[in-house]
Formats: C-alpha cells, sequence, structure tokens
C-alpha cells in the first residue's frame, strides 16, 4: 500500500500525539488533484490547531494513507489506521471509496468525518459512527438539475461510465427532469466513442450534455470532440461533479474547458476564518483553492473541537455528533439526521452552480445558488 508521510505540521510541546487517519486521492486512477486539495487544508488546519496548542496540550497527528480511488486499498487502509490507534478517521474524495471506507469503520466501531463524498447511501444502515460534510448528491444534484431546467433545457444527454455514483446521479436528474416534463437520454461510454458520441447527439437533439465520466480521461476527449462538431456549436456541456474545479482541467483544455457549469460546495461570502484560511491555502497551493481544500480543514476543525469537549474515546466521538457546533470556513457547522441519509450530515452545506468565464478562464462565475 503507498502510503505518504505522517503530517503533525507544527506540533507544540506536550504528551503524546492525537493521531487522525486520513484518506485521500492521491495517485491515479484517483483525482489527484482533489486528494492534494483536501490534504493541504487538512494539513492547515492541523498547523492551526497545533500553533494554538493542541488538544489539551497534546499536538494533532494526521496519519495519511494514498486510496487511489479504490475501494480495497481504502478498507485496508481503515483496518490497518484502526489497529495503530487513530483517534478517528478523516478525509476521502471519491463516493464509491467512501462508502466502502465507512462500513469498515461502521463494523470496527472507528468514528469517521467524510471531508467531501456526496453518494446520498454512505453506508447500506443508519450509522452512529459515521458523520459528513460535503452535501447529499440528491441535494446538490437537484440544485444542479433546477440550474439546468431554469435556464431553458428539457431534453438533456449523460454521457456515462458504469459507477454506483453515476448510476445514482443519472437516477436523480431523471426523477427531476421527469417532474417538469422533460427527459433524460443515457449514453454508455464505455461503449461508445467520443466521436461516435457526437453522432448520437446529434440524433437525439438534446440541448445540454453532463459528463458522467473520470477525469482526465474520458472526459477531456469528449469535450475536445463535442467542441471541435460544429453541429454541436450550441450544445451546453455541464459537469455536475466539478471536473472543471481544477486546474489539470484548464490547463488540458484551455478555452475549451470554460462555460461547463459543474458543482461547487462554498458559499458567495466566506466567513472571516473562511478568508484567512483562503489566503493561507493560496500560498500552500500555489493555486486558487479549490471547494475540497476547504472542506479538508473544516474537518480538522470539527475533530479538534470534538476531541478537546470529549478526549480521543471513539464512542464518546461518534456519540458528540449531534452536539457539534463549530464556526467553519464555510458557515456555522452542525449535524442531523436527515431523510434517507444514513449518516449524520451537515444539512446547510452551501452549493453553487460555477462555471470557468470564457474571457477569463482562470476565473469562476456564480451561476446559480442552491
Amino acid at each position: 500500500m503507498s502510503t505518504t508521510p505522517s503530517s503533525s505540521e507544527t506540533a507544540p510541546a506536550g504528551g503524546p500525539t492525537v493521531r487522525i487517519g486520513v484518506l485521500v486521492p492521491l495517485t491515479r486512477p484517483g483525482w489527484v488533484e482533489a486528494g492534494q486539495h483536501l490534504l493541504a487544508g487538512l494539513e492547515l488546519a492541523v498547523r492551526d490547531v497545533n500553533d494554538a496548542g493542541g488538544v489539551a496540550g497534546r499536538p494533532i497527528e494526521l496519519v495519511v494513507r494514498d486510496t487511489a480511488a479504490d475501494p480495497r486499498r481504502a478498507a485496508a487502509a481503515v483496518d490497518e489506521l484502526a489497529q495503530l490507534g487513530v483517534a478517528a478517521l478523516a478525509g476521502e474524495y471519491h463516493s464509491v471509496v467512501a462508502r466502502t471506507a465507512a462500513a469498515r469503520a461502521d463494523a470496527l466501531g472507528l468514528p469517521f468525518l467524510c471531508s467531501s463524498a456526496v453518494l446520498d447511501a454512505l453506508t447500506e444502515q443508519p450509522t452512529p459512527w459515521v458523520a459528513r460534510l460535503a452535501p447529499p448528491q440528491s441535494h446538490g444534484w437537484r440544485t444542479y438539475a433546477d440550474f439546468l431546467l431554469g435556464t431553458g433545457h428539457r431534453r438533456i444527454a449523460v454521457a456515462a461510465q458504469s459507477s454506483v455514483y453515476w448510476a445514482s446521479g443519472i437516477r436523480i436528474l431523471r426523477d427531476r427532469f421527469a417532474s417538469h416534463g422533460g427527459t433524460v437520454v443515457e449514453f454508455d461510454m464505455g461503449a461508445l466513442a467520443p466521436t461516435a458520441l457526437c453522432d448520437e447527439l446529434v440524433d437525439q437533439r438534446a440541448s445540454a450534455l453532463l459528463l458522467l465520466v473520470g477525469s482526465p480521461e474520458p472526459a477531456v476527449s469528449i469535450v475536445k470532440s463535442v467542441r471541435g462538431d460544429q453541429r454541436l456549436a450550441e450544445l451546453l456541456i455541464g459537469a455536475p461533479a466539478g471536473q472543471p474545479e481544477f486546474t489539470e482541467w484548464a490547463g488540458l483544455l484551455g478555452n475549451d474547458g470554460a462555460a461547463i457549469p459543474f458543482l461547487r460546495y462554498l458559499p458567495e461570502h466566506l466567513s472571516p476564518l473562511g478568508t484567512r484560511v483562503d489566503k493561507a491555502l493560496r500560498e500552500r497551493l500555489a493555486t486558487s483553492p479549490s471547494f475540497v481544500a476547504f472542506e479538508g480543514y473544516d474537518t480538522v476543525a470539527v475533530l479538534a473541537d470534538v476531541l478537546r469537549s470529549h478526549g480521543g474515546d471513539r464512542a464518546r466521538i461518534a456519540d458528540s455528533w449531534p452536539r457539534v457546533a463549530v464556526e467553519g470556513t464555510r458557515g456555522r457547522i452542525q449535524f442531523s439526521r436527515m431523510p434517507g441519509i444514513s449518516v449524520w450530515q451537515w444539512a446547510r452545506a452551501p452549493i453553487q452552480v460555477v462555471d470557468r468565464d470564457p474571457a477569463e478562464p482562470e476565473h469562476f462565475r456564480i451561476l446559480h445558488v442552491g
């Protein structure tokens, strides 16, 4: 298993460290840039907590494991981290990986604060051990569907790969569009080349194409094929899962990667803490931080508060989820039970639909707020 060094950042002198296990995708086929941003946020928050004296004088230490978007690696990492005595588990970006990690954490009695994954059914049954910061997929993707419907789209196409996550997204879109008299046409990218997809899109007369596929491939190839086909000049391309958020996207596609709406979990205005963290993340990443970096920071902010109040006992940490009340970078974080969601959920996580501005692809435009 690939392992990155543990990180305690600036640790105060004192007792033994409080160890938090971290799951992040840092190698392919994972979305590596997302993993890097998530880890940057986690590490920055650890530095801030430790600079302020840690948890009752004990520094926090992150024990990082690379999942590479592989559920089996994640399951093995959870087992290892539990044996290493971590107080809690944090992180993960990919929903399918986080689902496996959550199942193992539940089985082992290990508290897991999931930073970024959105799949509604993060566990098969309700669990007291798992809490989540990112909004449920059903909430975010309904917001995205409402944006499309509000801008006049009634017949859309999706280019999809086989995945529980993509299949869940398609169901959400179909239900929302059907309730407004719309239609969703699905194309299996396991059977179609990007050029063949263009022919199908012309035949189907869809007004928008959503990329429910991995990044950079086949997403980049699909965008290039569609942008280069004059028959599809008026077609909107969308990417609800957030592929255009990252600098790799802009580097590979340039102007072709602009005007592709995606979901971003940021408020219109960051809190004072968020403004300070934004500046520090820019210095750490040497680029604009994605929403994933803020999710990472907020994860440690919550866990540090819980550890200060309840210590490192795993059962007490899990029991504390409904009593959390922490000012994060994107608002006040509290967890509750939501209908149809099996974990403790931050119900007020912010949701935006944004795109890269065609006039300035390095800048984002807010198109819709959920």
